[in-house]
Formats: C-alpha cells, sequence, structure tokens
C-alpha cells in the first residue's frame, strides 16, 4: 500500500471519528445546510421533468397526426361539394325565377317546354321538345327564352315537337333594325359547325343605310307572319354593301348551344 492510500485511509477514519463525536443538534444543522445548498438544483431537476412529461403527453404520434389530416381532407371535400350543389342550385332557382318572371310579364300565352334532343346529322340546327299539339302546340309557331327568339316550330306529334333554329338557312323571319327603318330578312346558314360562332344574315336592307355594330335586331311582325313584332332575336356584328343591297351579319342573343328549356308561343293571352 503506497502513502496516498494510507493518508486517504487515515482521513476517513478520522473524518468518522469526527462525525460521530457531533452532537444531534449540530449534525442536523449540517444536514440542512447540505440540503439548502443542493436544494435549487433538485428543484429544476423536478421541473424539467415535469415539463418533459406535459410535453411528451401533448405531442402525438404520426399515426394519430395521418388519421386526423384524412380526416380534415374528407370534411374538405364534402364542404367543397356540398358548396357547388348549393351554387348550382342558386344558379337553376335564378334562371327558373327569371323564367317565369318574363312568362308572367309577357302579352302572350306561352307554353313551356323542355328540349329532349337534337338532330345529330343537323346538331345546331334543330332540336326536339316534350310538347305537341296536346298542349296546344301547331307548326310554325314561334320558340323563344327570356333573351330571344329560338326558333320556329315545324313538325308536331302528339307529345313533341320539332323546333327548326334561327341558324339554320330555311328558318326565315322579318325582321327590323332598332333606331332606323331597315327591314330584311333574316336567315341561318347552314354551313355553321356550332350554334357558338353563329351568324346570322339579314338580306335586302338599303345600301345607304347607316348601320353600326352592337344595334339590336327584332322581329318586324309583318302580316300572316309567325312572329309577333318586337321580338329581340340578335345584334349586328358587321353591315356589308354588296350590288344591289346591304346585308347585316347578326350574332344570335340566345345561347343555342347551352339552352335547356324555352316557351312556345301559342297565342294571345
Amino acid at each position: 500500500m503506497n502513502k496516498l492510500h494510507i493518508a486517504l485511509v487515515v482521513a476517513a477514519v478520522a473524518l468518522g471519528i469526527y462525525v460521530s463525536t457531533i452532537p444531534a443538534g449540530s449534525m442536523q444543522a449540517l444536514q440542512s445546510g447540505f440540503l439548502g445548498v443542493l436544494s435549487p438544483f433538485l428543484k429544476t431537476g423536478s421541473a424539467v421533468q415535469e415539463n418533459l412529461g406535459t410535453v411528451g403527453k401533448r405531442l402525438k404520434t404520426l399515426d394519430e397526426l395521418e388519421v386526423e389530416n384524412d380526416r380534415l381532407a374528407r370534411e374538405n371535400r364534402e364542404l367543397r361539394t356540398t358548396n357547388n350543389l348549393l351554387n348550382d342550385l342558386k344558379v337553376e332557382n335564378d334562371r327558373l325565377r327569371l323564367a317565369l318572371d318574363f312568362r308572367e310579364r309577357s302579352s302572350f300565352r306561352l307554353t313551356p317546354a323542355h328540349i329532349i334532343g337534337r338532330d345529330a346529322s343537323t346538331w345546331w340546327n334543330t332540336i326536339r321538345i316534350n310538347r305537341g299539339f296536346e298542349d296546344g302546340v301547331e307548326a310554325d309557331m314561334p320558340v323563344l327564352t327570356d333573351q330571344g327568339v329560338v326558333g320556329k316550330t315545324t313538325t308536331v306529334s302528339k307529345n313533341e315537337a320539332i323546333v327548326v333554329l334561327v341558324t339554320d338557312e330555311t328558318c326565315r323571319i322579318a325582321s327590323r333594325i332598332e333606331g332606323t327603318r331597315e327591314q330584311g330578312i333574316l336567315t341561318g346558314q347552314r354551313v355553321q359547325k356550332n350554334a357558338t360562332d353563329a351568324v346570322l344574315q339579314m338580306n335586302f336592307l338599303s345600301k345607304n343605310a347607316r348601320i353600326e355594330p352592337g344595334q339590336l335586331v327584332v322581329t318586324a311582325g309583318v302580316a300572316q307572319g309567325s312572329f309577333p313584332a318586337g321580338i329581340p332575336i340578335g345584334k349586328v356584328t358587321e353591315f356589308k354593301l354588296r350590288a344591289l343591297d346591304g346585308q347585316a351579319l347578326v350574332e344570335p342573343l340566345v345561347p343555342l348551344a347551352s339552352i335547356e328549356d324555352v316557351f312556345v308561343l301559342t297565342g294571345a293571352k
């Protein structure tokens, strides 16, 4: 055993003898002082442990987060679908309200009809509606919406009717340009591929007519004609001079490619 070891043993024995001789009161004071020195460290360690436990309880596992994210995503999709449905219902409700208001204000007897088909061979020139002679519909009756002229009936059966559209070359309507004395015959062009870019031709106008783009074209209401006067048809897009007359190109007011419901003018109220 070296001198260092011997010194340590002697010191330990001396410390033990000294401690054993300390009175009980002094020993308690010594213990209190020692604990006072260590107390801040003990409290800090306890607080850290409590905070770590609280944080651990608040943290969610990855699986729980994925489940919650899926739930929120599903609720978001459902809300978006509901919102789209409500918007569609509002648009439909507004459209029907406008149609009903137009029918009530009209001085004519209007029979509502739903489009149930289009002729694939002349897709943009004829439609089929769910009204026939049982509903008071006859051939050569005007068909329109609250926006303007759609066409006129041709073949009529018991509960259905074929409507030739204003875009068809066989549909001829006596028309006039508002704000002028100009009148002519409005016809469609069968060469048009779709109704979104359909252009009507208004022929037999004066060569010196002052016609500008944007002017409204309405039915003239000539004797023995199918259409009463004043029903909107379209707006002028261009005026051309020809050898014998003037010609106006007219854009229809009614979006023929997207309409679903129409009215058949079956007489006066």
